[in-house]
């Protein structure tokens, strides 16, 4: 999903509020907001990390996985629901990259913070593999498969930056 500085080009469905497959999908509404719906849904996802983080490396694993394979249904059922491929509001694959940004990753603000960029500017600038992806593959793995990709991208360079900084 592309995520700009730009008002939403996209309509809010009002099944955002009434729909609960489609307000997970929205980020309990955070990608309703007018602006980079991407970084708000970011941000509310950055707010379970340090919940994940008291689970056992296996435990906040599994939440990844199940949180991946649920996102696929989940964003190519609303996707499905709306008629249109990747609409922005959804944001349930930057849920999904960002805990994959922090497994194994040390608790503390300044990483959360550096965490956040990181997987941003992944998401948002799209390098090679991120961007073939992004372009070739469709339905609910194509929306997820690309913040997936930039989330274990973002988690490579935070366990480098903790040997290094840490």
């Amino acid at each position: 999903m592309t995520d700009s500085l730009q008002p939403a080009a996209e309509p809010i469905p009002h099944s955002v509020w009434s729909n609960p497959w489609h307000n997970l999908a929205f980020g309990f509404g955070s990608g309703t907001l007018p602006k980079a719906p991407g970084t708000w849904g970011s941000l509310v996802a950055l707010a379970f990390v340090p919940l994940w983080q008291m689970l056992p490396g296996w435990g906040y694993g599994a939440l990844i996985v199940a949180s991946m394979l649920f996102g696929i249904w989940l964003c190519g059922k609303v996707a499905q629901d709306l008629g249109m491929h990747d609409h922005e509001g959804i944001v349930w694959d930057e849920f999904a990259g960002i805990w994959i940004t922090f497994w194994l990753v040390p608790a503390g603000w300044y990483w959360l913070l550096l965490g956040f960029v990181v997987f941003r500017l992944l998401d948002i600038l799209k390098p090679w593999p991120i961007s073939w992806v992004d372009r070739q593959v469709h339905g609910g793995l194509g929306i997820m498969l690309d913040d997936i990709l930039a989330g274990f991208a973002a988690c490579g360079v935070m366990h480098i930056a903790v040997r290094l900084l840490g």
